[in-house]
């Protein structure tokens, strides 16, 4: 829930630079982790996690992990409101989709069908020819939606409700292939990850040797599919993803 948060801060924008659409979500076990995930020692418990509890209503039972979209739906309305959970959010296998996307940023590529929101509306723009060929400045707006949604969210809130149903989130996990893993630990290394996209300055410039676009430099090429759509979004789009996931990742990382 806190990446798809952050409009959320890229599930959404996941999408091919040829803007084409994908089939119904499943849920993609990856054949080998990314990294070495250390699954004997947590660093980061959600127990040290400071959340604001409603002192008035007493928590209801969490649901099981696939009875639970109804209840997970309810409180995005409430964190990003109810034109958003209809425009933006797909509402089957919420959280599993969520977990699936923050164990694949990453890697070397993002599984269209395991993302949580949908994707930005129109094509991927480009503008120039041949060696001048690069990002359009028209294109980030295209995730101007997604932006305004995941700055304006209440960080607090949206901590707050992950804490509470953070067991969802550890089950998820663990049937993804972590069965020792913890995903909270996981959560805030894939947020340090993000957060260590280089800023490169625009334009920046692209090639395309057969369907889908490529960076021509080949150190941004080699980038992560979760480092790479940072860049797809505009270095001011990106700078405000980084202080929201920098926010959240104080939060979830730090005692109290």
């Amino acid at each position: 829930m806190i990446l798809a948060g952050l409009g959320a801060a890229y599930f959404y924008m996941t999408q091919r630079y040829d803007g084409e659409e994908s089939s119904t979500p499943v849920v993609v076990i990856p054949e080998a982790p990314p990294v070495v995930i250390n699954e004997t020692k947590i660093n980061h418990p959600i127990e040290e996690v400071q959340a604001i509890p409603d002192p008035v209503v007493e928590p209801e039972p969490l649901p099981a992990l696939y009875d639970s979209d109804p209840v997970v739906a309810g409180l995005l309305t409430n964190l990003f409101g109810s034109e958003a959970l209809e425009k933006i959010f797909r509402l089957k296998y919420i959280v599993p989709l969520i977990v699936a996307t923050v164990d694949n940023l990453p890697r070397e590529q993002l599984a269209l069908k395991i993302r949580p929101v949908k994707p930005a509306a129109g094509k991927f723009r480009t503008i120039g020819e041949a060696e001048n060929l690069s990002i359009s400045p028209d294109n980030y707006s295209r995730y101007v939606r997604y932006i305004t949604l995941a700055e304006a969210v209440d960080s607090e809130a949206l901590v707050a409700a992950y804490v509470r149903y953070y067991p969802l989130f550890q089950e998820a996990f663990r049937e993804l292939g972590y069965p020792s893993g913890y995903f909270n630990d996981r959560l805030v290394e894939v947020i340090d990850h993000l957060l260590a996209t280089p800023d490169i300055d625009e334009p920046i410039l692209l090639h395309r040797p057969k369907v889908v676009y490529q960076y021509s430099d080949p150190e941004l090429e080699l980038l992560s599919a979760g480092q790479k759509i940072m860049l797809r979004i505009g270095r001011d789009n990106a700078v405000i993803i980084k202080q929201k996931l920098a926010e959240i990742r104080q939060a979830v990382s730090n005692p109290g």
